[in-house]
């Protein structure tokens, strides 16, 4: 009997989260006062300063009042307008819509069937195949990491994130030189789950920051791009990378100098290596560079290794101190003689 209870544990747990509609009062006292304004009263949450708008980790999102699954974050993708967006729902049967007129023009609202809770609005300009926005509040979500989704009462989504279907989930290794100024232009790809900035190339164990940017390694700073190969693939990758850089710089990218901020491309395997001759071979083609030779390093992967979180979306935490320093590097000035606008 002990043994059957323990099994069925998850389930029940869910279901008693799903069974009796909570009072008013209830709702007042389990919610913040944001999260009470957004789901009861067809609130709106500030862009950009919510819990999950660039929120990055893999599992699902359920309504934060009776947490019935709603959105996966398979589906989730950089919309640029600040709040978390959706190609689609988890569970289609488990959002309900409504046209909405208020602000002097018509939309769809998006609301949980079970709770009735007011989630956002669906707009038909996302990216393929669905071509639809699931635009969300955060405050109407709560996330289930994917280690616990079974101890939840989750556990039938857990195949979402295990498996052959997660068989297309890759990572990519570039160095360009300051490693703040290689994230952004990954993360805005569809298709990019995360970058993070951290050093490769050398023999050193978790180098510090000091240490690499001191040239007391022989690492490189790199960006490791974890990104989703059924929708970008490593060929777009290397397409932007090569318009990131100066690859006729030997030693140093733009004004940073020595070996840690070369170029490079740091390849894993035959395919990737042969995608980046390939690539290589189309930019020579391009002849953008006044016939100076291609100097960029090209790699074996070997290992990688995380950079200090302050220097994690760094152009995020501080953008007065990331545009100071961009702009007087000449990257930018670079990048546009080369590539225009």
């Amino acid at each position: 009997m002990k043994i059957i209870t323990l099994l069925i544990l998850p389930f029940l747990m869910q279901a008693q989260q799903l069974d009796k509609a909570p009072t008013d009062a209830e709702l007042k006292k389990k919610l913040t006062p944001l999260q009470y304004k957004v789901t009861q009263k067809d609130g709106t949450e500030r862009p950009f300063e919510n819990k999950y708008w660039d929120h990055k980790e893999e599992g699902i999102y359920v309504d934060i009042v009776r947490g019935e699954p709603l959105f996966s974050s398979k589906d989730k993708f950089k919309s640029g307008t600040g709040w978390p967006s959706f190609t689609k729902p988890l569970v289609k049967e488990n959002i309900i819509y409504k046209e909405d007129k208020s602000l002097f023009r018509k939309r769809i609202e998006v609301r949980s069937k079970i709770s009735k809770s007011h989630l956002g609005h669906v707009f038909n300009d996302g990216p393929k195949p669905t071509g639809k926005r699931y635009c969300i509040n955060s405050a109407s979500l709560k996330f289930i990491p994917v280690k616990e989704l079974k101890k939840l009462g989750y556990g039938k989504y857990l195949s979402l994130f295990t498996g052959a279907k997660n068989q297309s989930i890759k990572k990519a290794y570039f160095a360009g030189g300051c490693f703040w100024c290689m994230e952004p232009p990954f993360e805005k790809l569809n298709g990019v789950i995360k970058v993070d900035s951290g050093f490769s190339g050398g023999t050193k164990k978790n180098p510090s920051y000091k240490a690499v940017a001191g040239g007391k390694t022989s690492h490189i700073e790199v960006v490791e791009i974890v990104y989703d190969s059924s929708k970008v693939s490593y060929d777009r990758l290397l397409d932007v990378f090569w318009r990131q850089i100066n690859p006729t710089q030997k030693n140093g990218q733009f004004v940073d100098k020595g070996p840690q901020y070369r170029s490079a491309v740091f390849y894993q395997n035959k395919e990737e290596k042969d995608k980046v001759m390939a690539s290589l071979a189309r930019l020579k083609k391009l002849k953008k560079y006044s016939g100076k030779p291609i100097v960029t390093d090209f790699i074996k992967f070997n290992s990688f290794y995380r950079a200090e979180e302050y220097h994690q979306d760094y152009y995020k935490k501080n953008p007065i101190r990331y545009k100071f320093y961009r702009s007087g590097s000449g990257r930018d000035k670079y990048l546009k003689k080369i590539w225009g606008n």
